[in-house]
């Protein structure tokens, strides 16, 4: 399936969302990073997340997963759970009963969170001391607590997959930059989760490295996984996603489609980010 045939899909399950964030906010001391953020992805789909440093992309991503908790603003994911971050704030806010309720509330919505979400990080973040079988099966093993021979036979399959089956003995600090980002996007899939998330997976990886990382996120992408990315690979957000939102200053400033966005962005500020990239010596 090429790129162009990925926009022109018809077999999308349904038309029910997988998930929606609704005026979601956060921030960190005096610096508020996130202004009202809302985002919904279909199952099967493809978003792209754009724009400057510093304009909130990876804090959206990490808020999706649990691993930073908003200050405000509702998640939801089809089948649970739904998490309400201002009911959470406003519960640390009160009695102590309050507080104790909301945390215990909180760590079970973020497990909830995380069990339907695996995150592929910009540094890999991979054990050192482990070997690549052992990065993949922590997760299946330790939190799913599937049975250590069915989550060996599932990463011998993706690491096969993904063209690392002779690493599996491996250890990160044998394999480059693009080896182990191959390896952590195994780590995801082994996990079977219902969206992936990936921060930035390209850009702590040497140029000549990143096509193959990005050929993989597009294998997944045409057999129907459901992402959203936080990209400055604009190329592969053309070819690759479904709808592209551009942020700044914690706000999303537009979204749309890919051939809509990149060729006639309908803000001013989206367009002057675009020059900017893809045109840096105009």
């Amino acid at each position: 399936m090429s790129p162009t045939d990925r926009h022109d899909r018809t077999d999308r399950p349904g038309s029910g969302s997988l998930l929606t964030a609704r005026g979601i906010q956060k921030s960190f001391g005096t610096n508020h990073v996130l202004r009202g953020v809302d985002l919904e992805v279909q199952p099967g789909e493809v978003v792209a997340l754009i724009g400057p440093s510093g304009s909130g992309k990876t804090t959206v991503l990490r808020s999706l997963n649990g691993l930073e908790t908003p200050d405000a603003g509702v998640l939801e994911l089809d089948g649970g759970p739904v998490v309400d971050f201002g009911a959470q704030a406003a519960a640390r806010a009160g009695g102590w009963a309050h507080r104790r309720a909301g945390v215990r509330r909180a760590k079970v919505e973020r497990a909830a969170l995380r069990d339907r979400s695996a995150m592929v990080f910009q540094h890999h973040n991979l054990f050192p001391h482990r070997t690549v079988l052992d990065n993949v099966i922590e997760g299946p093993t330790q939190v799913k607590r599937i049975p250590r021979a069915t989550a060996i036979g599932r990463a011998e399959e993706l690491l096969a997959r993904v063209g690392l089956a002779d690493k599996r003995d491996a250890y990160p600090h044998e394999l480059s930059g693009g080896q182990q980002q191959r390896v952590g996007i195994v780590r995801a899939l082994a996990l079977g989760p219902d969206l992936l998330l990936f921060d930035e997976p390209t850009s702590a990886l040497d140029p000549e490295l990143v096509g193959e990382v990005l050929s993989v996120m597009k294998e997944l992408a045409d057999e129907g996984w459901t992402m959203v990315v936080v990209t400055h690979e604009l190329q592969f957000a053309r070819q690759v996603a479904d709808e592209v939102l551009f942020l700044d200053g914690g706000v999303v400033v537009e979204r749309g489609a890919p051939a809509q966005m990149f060729s006639q962005p309908a803000e001013e500020r989206t367009r002057r980010f675009l020059d900017r990239i893809l045109h840096p010596l105009d």
